[in-house]
């Protein structure tokens, strides 16, 4: 099938489903599409094992044309954290610098390590055991709560600014922090090279540290250029630019381009307000990032859904994804609780922010786009069936009982 059958095909199916779910259901969008395709992905598996193969061969035939890891980190990612970005606020985001630099930095990788050993055992208690080094690729990957998931969820459920500003930071900011360490264990473990301390550091400042600044200048840059342009189309092209040339300059610098994609948008975003930007100028453009934000969220959770069909439903299989999800809950709740309670006595937060937290803590299409970038071995299909297990249940379930709880912390928090 062409590419462009292809992009049809998913365009179509994502507007339909986007459809029902308005017209009947009344869901969180993205919730709604994950739902509906992994429910058309159960179907399609159901069929097969009464006999008709034919649907759901061709489907998952379509499915393999399509390289997820390369249409979402190469393709999708730019645009939507660089939109995501674009709607974050600065003053906000620095209110709650202390937990988004807590939260991003040192419950990252401390829950990277926790998982992994969990996974660790867990492993050999169904007589399959995983190395180490394995577990941590599992850690890392599962550990960043998702930018794209929770800010398509918390945008949409209008979330507490403090809750709002204090989950997004850290899921923009978090990815990059789980991708080094990713990064780096994946490359010890192809080279057989060992892991050191200054070896993550120093890709740590390269990846990280260099997608900052390199993210500022080029946010910066494009507000000057823009700054005088009436031009309104002329103004979409710029910031079209950032997002494929910058992302694409960033890979070839070898530095974080999610992370400049976040900084870029939010700089630009912010200095737009700030500066006085052109108020048409400034509803134009965010206009014209929230329509590609809802279009491209659109397929990529129509994606995750029907990955359902090339996941292994093995008994093991099974088993170890239903376990994956308490036990990276349990953790979430762990590096998530620790901070939040030291800063109480110099904070105030709403009741139950800790649950929030926990519960809006999303996996989304990043940690499956990682698991899939494994290479095929023994244990590559027990990590994807963990990782889309906690993802499926995390924008679903969680997804879709977060508002609840929100609104139960809200009812706590005003006086009677």
């Amino acid at each position: 099938m062409r590419i462009m059958e292809l992009i049809s095909f998913m365009i179509t199916l994502a507007v339909i489903m986007a459809y029902l779910n308005h017209r009947f259901f009344r869901l969180q969008t993205t919730t709604a599409i994950t739902l509906g395709s992994s429910l058309f992905s159960l179907i399609l598996i159901a069929t097969g094992h009464l006999g008709f193969h034919s649907l759901e061969k061709t489907v998952s035939n379509l499915l393999q044309q399509i390289d997820f890891h390369d249409v979402l980190m190469n393709g999708m990612l730019s645009f939507l954290l660089f939109a995501g970005g674009l709607t974050v606020n600065f003053q906000d985001l620095k209110s709650c610098k202390w937990e988004v630099g807590i939260l991003a930095i040192l419950g990252t990788i401390t829950s990277a390590f926790m998982v992994a050993f969990a996974a660790f055992f867990i492993s050999r208690w169904l007589h399959h055991p995983m190395p180490f080094v394995y577990c941590l690729l599992f850690g890392a990957l599962i550990s960043p709560t998702d930018p794209i998931a929770v800010l398509a969820l918390f945008k949409e459920i209008n979330a507490p600014r403090q809750l709002h500003a204090t989950v997004a930071g850290e899921s923009l900011f978090n990815d990059g922090i789980g991708i080094v360490l990713f990064l780096t264990v994946y490359a010890a473990l192809t080279t057989g090279s060992k892991v050191h301390l200054t070896t993550i550091s120093l890709l740590f400042l390269q990846q990280a540290i260099g997608g900052i600044v390199y993210g500022a200048l080029i946010g910066l840059l494009a507000y000057k250029v823009i700054k005088p342009i009436t031009d309104l189309k002329v103004v979409i092209l710029i910031t079209l630019a950032v997002t494929t040339g910058g992302y694409a300059l960033a890979q070839h610098l070898g530095i974080s381009g999610p992370l400049a994609m976040v900084v870029a948008g939010i700089f630009l975003g912010n200095q737009g307000h700030t500066f006085h930007m052109p108020k048409k100028s400034r509803e134009y453009l965010d206009n014209f990032w929230e329509m590609i934000d809802e279009i491209l969220n659109a397929v990529l959770f129509l994606l995750i859904g029907l990955e359902l069909l090339l996941i292994p439903l093995t008994q093991l299989h099974f088993i170890a994804g239903l376990l994956a999800i308490p036990v990276v809950l349990a953790v979430r709740w762990v590096i998530v609780a620790i901070p939040i309670t030291l800063l109480r006595y110099k904070r105030r937060y709403l009741p139950h922010t800790i649950n929030i937290l926990t519960w809006g803590g999303l996996r989304g299409g990043l940690a499956i786009a990682l698991a899939l970038a494994l290479p095929s071995g023994p244990y590559r299909s027990v990590i994807i069936t963990m990782t889309y297990a906690v993802v499926a249940f995390a924008i679903i379930v969680q997804g879709v009982t977060i508002r609840h709880l929100l609104h139960w912390s809200d009812k706590k928090a005003k006086p009677r």
